[in-house]
């Protein structure tokens, strides 16, 4: 499945930005889908992750509140809304995707990657 991540941008503190992963999968309701993050410097790590049919959701402490993950089977499409945005926000966020549930948490185990959008948050 090929994965085409958008949305980001620069805003600034306190701003809200929602980010969309298209997929190109007629099956992308069979997938779990999940957003990761890596920030300059750091690892890549798990931001929130959703179930085929969006009825169960995981998130990070880091961002809980304020981050929702969201999907619409009909469009292939798996959102980020981000709200309350920080400067530790920034960084380069990547949609996942995966048939088995538990991989979605370790990014060394998804199977399809997005090509990453850029997020900058200004203080």
């Amino acid at each position: 499945v090929q994965l085409q991540a958008s949305g980001g941008g620069l805003v600034q503190a306190g701003d809200s930005l929602r980010l969309s992963c298209a997929a190109s999968e007629r099956t992308f309701s069979s997938y779990t889908m999940g957003w990761f993050r890596q920030a300059p410097g750091k690892e890549r790590e798990f931001v929130t992750a959703v179930n085929w049919n969006g009825g169960s959701t995981s998130i990070a402490d880091s961002v809980k509140g304020r981050f929702t993950i969201s999907r619409d089977n009909a469009k292939n499409t798996v959102y980020l809304q981000m709200n309350s945005l920080k400067p530790e926000d920034t960084a380069v966020y990547y949609c996942a995707a995966d048939r088995n549930y538990w991989n979605i948490f370790d990014p060394t185990k998804c199977d399809y990657w997005g090509q990453g959008t850029l997020v900058t948050v200004s203080s």
